[in-house]
C-alpha cells in the first residue's frame, strides 16, 4: 500500500537562525508569504499524505495555531471583503490531518522517527523534513514513490555533494541498479572526505518500513551524542532492501541562511504577482 502517514521532526532549536529562532520556531520562518513547514506539508499532500504527526518542542505552539482553524480572522476577512484570503486561510485547516507530539529532550531525529511508533503503526510512512525544501515539477516524495512501486523496500532522496560536504551529511555505499536508483549497502554518518564511499547524500526524504522503530529502539547514540537515523538505517540495510533516489529537482537547506535566501529569491521569481518586478530590481541592483 502507498504511504498515507508522515512524520515531520520539527523540536529543533534553530541555533543558526538565532536570535530570530529565539522566539519563533524555525520551521515558521517566511519564505515569501509562507512559514517554511508549509512547503513541506504541500508537497507531501500532493504526494497522496493525508496524515501528519509533526514532532515538536517547546516554544513551537505556533505551528499547530497555522494548521489550526481560525473562525475569527475568517470572520474579520470575511467583513472586508477578502474572500480569496478566507478561502486561503480555510484551506490551511483542511489541508491534511494534523496530529502534534513534543520531543522532551534534543535527542537526535532517529530518536524523534522514534517517538512517532504509535501513530504510524504497522505502515509504511515518510518522513520529511522541514529543513529541506525540494522544488520540483514532480514533488520530490511523488517521485519516491514511484521508485517503491518498481523496487520494494525503503526508499530515502540522495543528492550528489561536493567532497568537503560529506562531512555534513549521511554518506551511502551504494550499488545503483538503474539510472539513478541505488541499491544501498552501507551508510556512514558526517565521514571526512577521505573516509567517505562516494558523494552521494541522503538529504531529508524518507519512505520507510514500520520495521525501523525496533532498530531505532535499540541504537546507541552516535555522531554528536544524538540517536541517528542513519546509524538504524545501517542495520535496515542487512535485512530488508533500501534504495537510494537521486530525485530530479534542486533542494535548498533551509537551515542554512544562504540557503535559505537562495530559497526566498527562487519562490518568489517564480510567482507570477512578484517574480517580474524582483527581477527587474535585480538586473538593476549594483550587485
Amino acid at each position: 500500500m502507498r504511504p498515507t502517514k508522515a512524520v515531520i521532526p520539527a523540536a529543533g532549536l534553530g541555533v543558526r537562525f538565532l536570535p530570530a529562532t529565539k522566539a519563533q520556531a524555525k520551521e515558521m520562518l517566511t519564505l515569501v508569504d509562507r512559514p517554511a513547514i508549509h512547503y513541506v506539508v504541500e508537497e507531501a499532500v500532493a504526494a497522496g499524505i493525508r496524515s501528519f504527526l509533526i514532532i515538536t518542542a517547546r516554544n513551537k505552539t505556533a505551528i499547530e495555531d497555522y494548521f489550526d482553524a481560525s473562525p475569527e480572522l475568517e470572520r474579520a476577512l470575511r467583513e472586508k471583503g477578502e474572500e480569496a484570503l478566507v478561502e486561503e486561510i480555510h484551506a490551511l485547516s483542511e489541508l491534511a490531518q494534523m496530529h502534534y507530539l513534543r520531543q522532551p529532550r534534543p535527542l537526535g531525529l532517529g530518536h524523534a522517527v522514534f517517538l512517532a511508533r504509535a501513530f504510524v503503526g504497522e505502515e509504511d510512512f515518510a518522513v520529511v523534513l522541514p529543513d529541506d525544501l525540494i522544488t520540483a515539477g514532480e514533488p520530490c516524495l511523488g517521485q519516491m514513490l514511484a521508485v517503491r512501486e518498481r523496487w520494494p523496500g525503503a526508499v530515502v532522496a540522495l543528492q550528489e555533494v561536493a567532497p568537503d560536504m560529506t562531512s555534513r551529511y549521511g554518506i551511502v555505499k551504494a550499488v545503483e541498479v538503474e539510472p539513478d536508483v541505488y541499491r544501498i549497502e552501507d551508510l556512514v554518518e558526517k565521514p571526512s572526505p577521505e573516509r567517505a564511499p562516494s558523494r552521494l547524500a541522503v538529504v531529508g526524504r524518507y519512505i520507510l518500513p514500520a520495521s525501523i522503530f525496533p532498530l531505532l529502539a535499540t541504537t546507541a547514540p552516535g555522531t554528536g551524542g544524538e540517536i541517528q537515523l542513519t546509524d538504524a538505517l545501517r542495520l535496515l540495510a542487512r535485512e530488508y532492501p533500501v534504495y537510494g533516489y537521486r530525485f530530479r529537482g534542486r533542494r535548498f537547506d533551509l537551515g542554512d541562511k544562504l540557503g535559505f535566501l537562495q530559497a526566498t529569491v527562487t519562490l518568489a521569481l517564480g510567482r507570477p504577482d512578484l517574480g517580474p518586478a524582483l527581477r527587474e530590481f535585480l538586473r538593476g541592483s549594483i550587485f
